[in-house]
């Protein structure tokens, strides 16, 4: 008898059945994680992506800001206090709307807590 007789060959069969098994089962644990994060990256780059458009449109409303003010100064509007007129005023609150935005996407961009908006007196 050699040594290839005394081999239990189904006990071998169920190890390597048994080993394929826990192969298949890390392949799906690894699949599932690996779906997740994907998920995670995209939320974080529309967030990103919402931050980018937000700070575009504070830009966009900056300049208009700058222009009104400019033609209530040069004359071109009439205007007693530019800190008085209706539109500089919706202009300020999208403002400040928006920024509120920006720090709560960014807040939680960075793992921190958002911003709350302050209450008016």
């Amino acid at each position: 008898m050699g040594y290839w007789d005394t081999m239990d060959w189904t006990k071998i069969k169920k190890d390597i059945q048994k080993g394929w098994k826990e192969g298949v089962v890390a392949v799906k644990e690894g699949a599932i994680v690996a779906k997740k994060k994907a998920g995670e990256l995209t939320d974080e780059g529309k967030r990103r992506y919402k931050v980018l458009e937000l700070k575009t449109k504070v830009h966009k409303r900056v300049y208009d800001l700058g222009e009104r003010v400019h033609a209530l100064l040069t004359g071109r509007r009439k205007a007693s206090n530019p800190a008085l007129d209706k539109a500089i005023k919706t202009i300020m609150t999208d403002i400040s709307r928006m920024e509120q935005q920006i720090a709560t996407l960014e807040g939680k961009t960075a793992g921190t807590k958002p911003v709350r908006k302050r209450k008016k007196a």
